[in-house]
């Protein structure tokens, strides 16, 4: 038992896990930020421009009759589908996931300036433009063809060969 709490005690306290724990309680705060960002200031606004809709008492009572609050029907024990609400959820996963593409975005970018650009390694081999075979870099000839190069220039002392 002693083995299998001193386990658990190893896994709960790794940071990755801690990490996931912090990251969970922030997500939970924000998401109530949102949540109250839309049903406080999204929804009266688009429902002013619908002629003062009200979303959260926007549904159906699938008892056939009509009610004319959501608490009436609910209290009358009917069954509703409550679509305001699914429109206020809606609002909010599409504000979440905007937040979070500006987050990954500015993350993106902040790992591009801070990592530094690899310039391109300079060839180490040419090919020769007689046998077509791949050589040096700095080769002056051909070791498969023995074929001078002519964009390499050397100084020659009078009397040497090519």
């Amino acid at each position: 038992m002693k083995g299998f709490i001193k386990e658990f005690k190893e896994f709960a306290l790794k940071g990755s896990v801690m990490d996931l724990a912090v990251g969970m309680i922030i997500g939970s705060a924000f998401t109530a930020l949102v949540t109250s960002f839309v049903d406080n200031i999204i929804n009266p606004i688009i429902g002013r421009f619908a002629g003062n809709l009200d979303f959260s008492n926007l549904f159906i009572a699938l008892d056939g009759k009509h009610y004319e609050t959501l608490k009436a029907a609910e209290d009358a024990g009917a069954a509703v589908l409550k679509y305001g609400t699914f429109i206020s959820a809606f609002l909010n996963f599409l504000i979440m996931a905007f937040v979070i593409f500006l987050m990954m975005k500015a993350v993106n970018k902040a790992r591009e300036v801070t990592s530094p650009k690899e310039e391109p390694a300079a060839p180490a081999t040419k090919i020769c433009p007689y046998c077509k075979s791949e050589i040096a870099i700095d080769a002056v000839r051909c070791p498969n063809c023995t074929s001078r190069l002519k964009n390499i220039d050397i100084d020659l002392e009078p009397g040497e060969a090519e």
